[in-house]
C-alpha cells in the first residue's frame, strides 16, 4: 500500500522537490537581467536588498533575485554556474534543513547561496566545516564569489589571537571549523568585557558534512581547562607496574570500548601499588587511595584500550589523537582527567601537566543556541530520525545533476584477513593493468600501511593517505583519478576535495607553479595560461582512459561502524554521471564482525567447508553486515541521547550564569546588585541564627556576631542587643543592614564612586567564575557516580537532576556571601600599577569527552600566541582608549590620568590596589 501510494502521490520528498521547482524557472528567468549588469551593478544589488529588507519586505521573497545575483558573480569570479538543482539545495539551507547531495555535485558552491541570502539582514553567517583546512581553502575560493557581491568573508583558524577571530566574526559570512565555533562561544563567557568578546551573536548557520558534525562528533561534548598540578613522576611509576598484569586480572569488553579490573585484578594491583609504597593505609579502595586508584584505571585503559597508529600516533614526541570518523590527527587535542598523560607514560614521550574543567558544552546544545541553522552532506537519510529529534532539521534529498551510472558490487566475505587481503591485491592488479584509478578505503593507519606492504612487494606503485600524510591530503587525493593510480585513504569522510578523473587541472598548474618558484622563476600570465591549456589537454586525454577502463574503482578492506562512512567512500566514484564501480571485501577476523557480529559465523563457514581463498558473495550476507552496523548505530544514539539528557540539565544553569555575566557586562553599575546580596546575605544570616519564633534563649548571638564579622567586616555587640528587653529579631537584622550599609557607604566615598563601581563589577565577575568551575567539578563528580543510583532502584537522571538544582542553589548563596565578604574586606590604597579589568585564563586547553571510554577529548591545546593563515591579518599595536586600562602602558604617578578625569592619575585610578583579608 505505502509503495503504490509513493507511486500515485510521490514521496514527501518528490513533493518538496516538486514545490521548489517553480522558483528554480523564476531564477533563470532572472539569468539574462543579471548578465547585463557590469560588476558595480551586480555588487550594488546587496545595497539594494538590504535596503527592501530595512523597509519590511521579507528575505522569502528576495530569493529569487538574491540566487540569481549569486550565480551570476560565480560565473564571474570562478567560470562556474550553479545548476538547477545546486539551486534547490540552497532554497532547503534557506529553509533550516539539510540538504543530502552526492559527491561531486558541488556542495561547497551551494552554500554560497543561502549564505549570502541569510548574510543580507547583517547579522552574520557561520559556515561550519570539519577541519582547518576546508575552512580556509572555502574562505578564500568562495570569498570571490561574496566578494563580488560586496560581501566581507573571514576565517576562524586554530591559534588565531583574539583580535583577529574578533575581525573574522564581524565579517558577513565567516567560516570556521565546529571545535573553533564552540570554544569560542565558551572563552567568550569567560571574558570580563564585552569588548574582549569575540562572537556578536548566532543568526544562522551552515554546517558543512554536517552528518559527521551533529552526529559522529556529537558524542565528545566541548570543554575548557585548566592545567593543575605536574605529577608525571607518578604516571611514569605506575605505568610501570600495568605490564604486569596477566590476562584474568583485566575484563575487556570492545563493545563498550571499556576495561575494568577483576577481583583477582584489584589484589594483584593492590600488592604491586603496596611492594612500590604508592599505597597509603588501608585497602585499594579506601578513600585516602582514591586518587591512586583513578591513575591505575586510566594507566589500565591506556595500555588495553588506545592502540598506537589506530586511536593515536607519535610524533615529535608527542601523542597525537587520530579523529575516528576522518582518519585525520586532532592537532591540539588532549585526553583529560589524566587518560593522556597515562598514553604519554606509554609511550616514553614528555607528560603534560593535568587539566580540571573550566567550561563544557555539548555540540548538541551549541548549535541550538542557532536561530536558524542547515546543513549538507552526501548521507544523511540514514539519521534523519536523530536529526529531527534533537536538532528539529528535516532531510531532503536532492536529486542528482546526472544519473548515478556507478555499480555498487555485493561484500565479498572471506574466513580470515590473510585471504581477504589476498583477493584485494589480486582485485588491485587487476584494475591496474586496465589503468583503471583505483581508491583503496582503510579503518586505521596500521591496516593501510599492512596494504602499502602487500602492494610494495607487487611492485604496484601507489599513494598512501593518512594521519601520517596529513599535510598532503588534498594533493594525494585530487589526483587520485590519473589512470592507474593506487591511492590508500584512511577514513574518506569529510575530506572535502573531489576526485576528477584524469587528475585536477587547478592542482597541476599550482604544483608546476611551485616548481617553477623554487627555481627562481616568476611565470607571467601568458606562460600561466599557456600552462593551463597544455595541462587542460593532458587531463582530458587520461579522463578518456580512465572512462575507458570503467572510471574510479573504489574498494572497501571492512566495513566501518558507521553506515555513512561506508556510503561516502562509495560516494567518491560515479560523480556527476561518471562511470564508477566499488566493492567491499570483508573478513570474520574485521572488528565490527569479531565484535557484533553473530558468534557462529566462523563455524558456519567451516560447515560449509569454504577452502582456503573462497568468499561468501550474496545479498543475504551484505544484509547481515549491515544489521551489526545498524547495532552499532544504535549504540552510537543511545550514547547521544544519554549525553544530552544529562546536558540538559546542565544547560539551563549555564544559560542562566553566562546571560547574568553579559548583564553585568553591559551594565555601568552594578551597586544595585551588591546591596541586595549584602542585604540577603544578612537575612540569611540572622535567620540562620535567630530563627523567627524561638525564644531568646534559644538565638545564637554569639554565632551571629562572628559571622557577621566574617562577612561584613564589622565587629557590632549583637550579644548586648540581644539583652536588650523587648528587642526582636527584625530589629537584629535592621541594625545590622544598617551597620554594613554606612560602614560600605564609607569605604565608596573614600574610595571614589568610579573606582568603586569598577571594583565592583570585577569582584562580581570573578566570583561568579571561581563557583562556576568549582560547580562545574562538582557535576563531574555527581556525574560519574550517579549510575550507582540505578543499584537502589532509582533512575540516575532523574537523581542527577535534584542533586543538580541543589548544587545550583548552594552556588547562588556562595556567590552571595562571599561576593559581600570579597567587597566588604577590601582596602584600596595608592598601587603604581594602573588597574585592568581580569582577562580570561590564557593558558586554557579545550578538550571534549568521549563517552565510549568515559574520557574528556580536547580541543585546541596550547594557548594562542600566533596565527595562522593570511585571512585576517595582525592588528597594529593598539590606541589609548580612555575607557580600557589595558591600552594605557605605564603612567607616570603625577601625569593626568588617560582617562580624562583631570585628576593626577595617582588620585585616580592609580589608587587601585585591590587586596582581601
Amino acid at each position: 500500500m505505502l509503495s503504490f501510494t509513493r507511486k500515485l502521490f510521490g514521496s514527501s520528498n518528490d513533493r518538496t522537490v516538486k514545490r521548489m521547482m517553480p522558483k528554480v524557472h523564476q531564477i533563470n528567468a532572472l539569468e539574462p537581467e543579471f548578465e547585463l549588469l557590469d560588476d558595480a551593478g551586480l555588487q550594488g544589488k546587496t545595497g539594494e536588498f538590504r535596503a527592501r529588507l530595512e523597509q519590511g519586505e521579507a528575505l522569502d521573497s528576495l530569493l529569487p533575485e538574491a540566487f540569481a545575483a549569486v550565480r551570476e558573480a560565480a560565473k564571474r569570479s570562478l567560470g562556474q554556474r550553479h545548476y538547477d538543482v545546486q539551486l534547490l539545495g540552497g532554497m532547503v539551507l534557506h529553509e533550516g534543513g539539510i540538504a543530502e547531495m552526492k559527491t561531486g555535485e558541488g556542495k561547497t558552491l551551494v552554500s554560497t547561496l543561502a549564505a549570502y541570502l541569510n548574510a543580507l539582514p547583517g547579522k552574520g553567517v557561520h559556515v561550519v566545516t570539519v577541519n582547518d583546512y576546508l575552512a580556509q581553502r572555502d574562505s578564500e575560493w568562495m570569498g570571490k564569489v561574496f566578494e563580488r557581491l560586496g560581501m566581507t568573508t573571514g576565517v576562524i583558524l586554530n591559534q588565531m589571537l583574539d583580535e583577529e577571530r574578533r575581525r573574522a566574526y564581524a565579517c558577513d559570512i565567516t567560516y570556521g571549523t565546529n571545535n573553533e565555533l564552540g570554544f569560542d562561544y565558551l572563552r567568550d563567557n569567560m571574558k570580563y568585557s564585552l569588548r574582549e568578546m569575540v562572537q556578536r551573536g548566532h543568526a544562522y548557520a551552515i554546517v558543512d558534512e554536517v552528518d559527521s558534525i551533529l552526529i559522529d562528533e556529537a558524542r565528545t561534548p566541548l570543554i575548557i581547562s585548566g592545567r593543575t598540578d605536574d605529577r608525571s613522576d607518578f604516571y611514569k611509576t605506575i605505568d610501570k607496574l600495568i605490564p604486569f598484569l596477566k590476562d584474568e586480572d583485566f575484563a575487556l569488553d570492545e563493545k563498550n570500548r571499556s576495561v575494568t579490573f577483576t577481583e583477582e585484578g584489584n589484589e594483584h594491583i593492590e600488592e604491586l601499588l603496596r611492594e612500590h609504597g604508592l599505597l597509603d593505609e588501608g585497602d585499594l579502595y579506601d578513600i585516602e587511595n582514591i586518587a591512586t586508584v583513578h591513575h591505575v584505571n586510566q594507566g589500565l585503559k591506556a595500555h588495553k584500550l588506545f592502540q598506537k597508529d589506530k586511536d593515536y600516533i607519535v610524533r615529535d614526541d608527542k601523542v597525537m589523537l587520530i579523529d575516528e570518523f576522518t582518519g585525520r590527527m586532532m592537532t591540539g587535542r588532549r585526553l583529560s582527567d589524566g587518560l593522556h598523560q597515562a598514553i604519554e607514560a606509554k609511550e616514553g614521550v614528555e607528560i603534560q601537566p593535568e587539566n580540571q574543567t573550566l567550561a563544557s558544552i555539548t555540540f548538541q546544545n551549541y548549535f541550538r543556541l542557532y536561530k536558524k541553522l542547515s546543513g549538507m552532506t552526501g548521507t544523511a537519510s540514514t539519521e534523519a530520525e536523530e536529526f529531527a529529534g534533537i536538532y528539529s532539521l528535516g532531510v531532503s534529498e536532492i536529486p542528482t545533476n546526472r544519473p548515478v551510472q556507478r555499480i555498487d558490487e555485493e561484500d565479498e566475505l572471506y574466513r580470515t584477513a590473510k585471504e581477504k587481503y589476498d583477493a584485494i591485491i589480486t582485485s588491485i592488479e587487476e584494475a591496474h593493468g586496465r589503468g583503471q584509478p583505483i581508491l583503496v578505503g582503510t579503518v586505521s593507519i596500521e591496516k593501510s600501511e599492512v596494504l602499502a606492504e602487500l602492494l610494495k612487494k607487487r611492485k604496484i606503485r601507489h599513494q598512501v593517505l593518512n594521519a601520517r600524510y596529513h599535510e598532503q591530503e588534498a594533493s594525494i587525493i585530487a589526483q587520485a583519478g590519473v589512470p592507474g593510480a593506487v591511492t590508500i585513504a584512511t577514513n574518506m569522510a569529510g575530506r572535502g576535495t573531489d576526485i576528477q578523473l584524469g587528475g585536477n587541472v587547478d592542482f597541476l598548474v599550482n604544483d608546476w607553479l611551485s616548481e617553477e618558484r623554487k627555481a627562481g622563476r616568476e611565470p607571467d600570465d601568458t606562460a600561466i595560461s599557456e600552462k593551463r591549456k597544455s595541462v587542460e589537454a593532458e587531463v582530458a586525454e587520461r579522463r578518456k582512459i580512465a572512462l575507458d577502463a570503467g572510471g574510479l574503482y573504489v574498494i572497501g578492506t571492512e566495513r566501518h561502524e558507521s553506515r555513512r562512512i561506508d556510503n561516502q567512500l562509495r560516494g567518491r566514484t560515479g560523480r556527476q554521471g561518471d562511470p564508477g564501480r566499488s566493492k567491499f571485501f570483508i573478513s570474520v577476523e574485521d572488528d565490527l564482525l569479531r565484535i557484533f557480529a553473530p558468534e557462529r559465523l566462523d563455524t558456519i563457514m567451516r560447515t560449509m567447508g569454504m577452502k582456503e581463498g573462497e568468499a561468501i558473495q550474496h545479498p543475504w550476507m551484505s544484509k547481515a553486515v549491515e544489521t551489526s552496523q545498524k547495532k552499532v548505530e544504535q549504540r552510537n544514539f543511545d550514547i547521544r541521547k544519554n549525553i544530552l539528557k544529562y546536558d540538559d540539565v546542565m544547560n539551563d544553569q549555564r544559560k542562566a550564569i553566562f546571560e547574568q555575566r553579559i548583564e553585568f557586562m553591559e551594565a555601568e553599575n552594578v551597586s544595585d546588585v551588591v546591596r541586595d546580596m549584602r542585604h540577603q546575605c544578612a537575612e540569611d544570616l540572622v535567620e540562620r541564627h535567630i530563627p523567627p519564633r524561638a525564644y531568646a534563649d534559644q538565638w545564637d548571638t554569639e554565632g551571629l556576631q562572628e559571622e557577621v564579622e566574617k562577612h561584613f567586616n564589622l565587629q557590632l555587640p549583637i550579644k548586648e542587643w540581644a539583652a536588650e528587653d523587648g528587642i526582636a529579631n527584625e530589629e537584629i537584622l535592621e541594625r545590622v543592614l544598617k551597620a554594613a550599609d554606612e560602614a560600605y557607604a564609607e569605604k565608596a566615598a573614600n574610595t571614589g564612586p568610579e573606582l568603586m563601581r569598577r571594583i565592583e563589577k570585577q569582584m562580581l565577575l570573578q566570583t561568579i567564575d571561581q563557583n562556576w568551575r568549582e560547580h562545574l567539578q562538582q557535576l563531574d563528580a555527581l556525574r560519574s557516580v550517579i549510575g550507582l543510583r540505578g543499584y537502589a532502584q532509582r533512575d540516575p537522571l532523574n537523581e542527577y537532576k535534584s542533586e543538580a538544582f541543589a548544587l545550583f542553589e548552594h552556588l547562588l548563596d556562595n556567590l552571595r556571601f562571599e561576593t559581600t565578604r570579597i567587597l566588604s574586606s577590601i582596602r584600596v590604597e595608592p598601587a603604581a600599577p594602573p588597574p585592568q579589568m581580569p582577562r580570561a585564563p590564557q593558558n586554557i586547553q579545550a578538550s571534549r569527552v568521549d563517552p565510549a571510554t568515559g574520557e574528556p577529548v580536547s580541543g585546541d591545546g596550547a594557548p594562542r600566541t600566533a596565527a595562522r593563515g593570511p585571512a585576517v591579518s595582525r592588528a597594529a599595536a593598539p590606541a589609548i582608549n580612555p575607557n580600557d586600562p589595558s591600552t594605557w602602558g605605564r603612567v607616570q604617578r603625577n601625569a593626568p590620568c588617560p582617562c580624562g578625569s583631570g585628576k593626577k592619575y595617582k588620585h585616580c585610578h592609580g589608587a587601585i590596589s585591590a587586596e582581601t583579608s
